[in-house]
């Protein structure tokens, strides 16, 4: 077994979903995932940091206005993937150990930092945002693309209810997080936000998504 390091602690291993995911999200970037990727990435440039890169998917999709990407994800599994994706990208991708609470880059260093299904499992949202906050350059990009809690009152209370139990499975997710609201508190100003319905699976029903963009106040 391989040993890790602070920033990737045993904890942040979840080895059989790593593995159910990456067999599901080819279906669901067929289903749709890939072009609300691309719509997320569209318009970015210099410098990038994705966090929770998972096995890849984003990285065929960069425009070429990006000059480099450090791809920053915990599990090994999805990292492995992810390596083998980077050597076909068509911008510069490196992939390191890492996690949303413990980004291996410098202050103020980066244009923009890409979220893409990642902010629903950290441990800690507010601690995430912080960091991604920190390795933000002013007037930097926040680029996120996440299923959040339903508007619906029925739908958020069955995933209240779930909550417990979907964390064990799903590799730490929270089905019931109000994330724009998060981004919002840890400080950053954001540009656009979509809301809409995606079901990442045909037999699994339509969950709420954002989709947005925002801004690290400053020069």
């Amino acid at each position: 077994m391989p040993s890790q390091s602070p920033q990737e602690p045993a904890a942040l291993q979840h080895p059989r979903f790593a593995r159910a995911y990456a067999r599901a999200v080819v279906g669901m970037n067929r289903r749709g995932g890939a072009e609300h990727r691309r719509r997320l990435l569209s318009g970015l440039q210099g410098s990038v940091i994705e966090v929770g890169a998972g096995e890849g998917s984003s990285f065929g999709l960069y425009p070429s206005t990006v000059t480099d990407v450090l791809a920053v994800e915990p599990d090994d599994y999805l990292r492995g993937l992810a390596g083998h994706r980077a050597a076909s990208a068509p911008v510069p991708v490196v992939v390191v150990a890492g996690s949303a609470e413990h980004i291996p880059a410098p202050d103020a260093g980066a244009h923009a930092v890409v979220c893409s299904l990642v902010l629903c499992s950290v441990a800690d949202q507010g601690k995430a945002l912080a960091e991604i906050f920190r390795v933000l350059r002013p007037g930097g990009t926040l680029a996120y693309y996440e299923h959040v809690r339903s508007d619906i009152r029925l739908v958020a209370a069955a995933e209240d209810v779930l909550t417990p139990a979907w964390q064990r499975m799903a590799g730490g997710c929270h089905p019931n997080r109000d994330t724009l609201q998060a981004i919002t508190a840890a400080g950053f100003q954001p540009k656009d936000n979509e809301r809409f319905r995606f079901a990442p699976h045909p037999l699994a029903p339509p969950l709420a998504h954002i989709l947005g963009h925002a801004t690290r106040p400053g020069e």
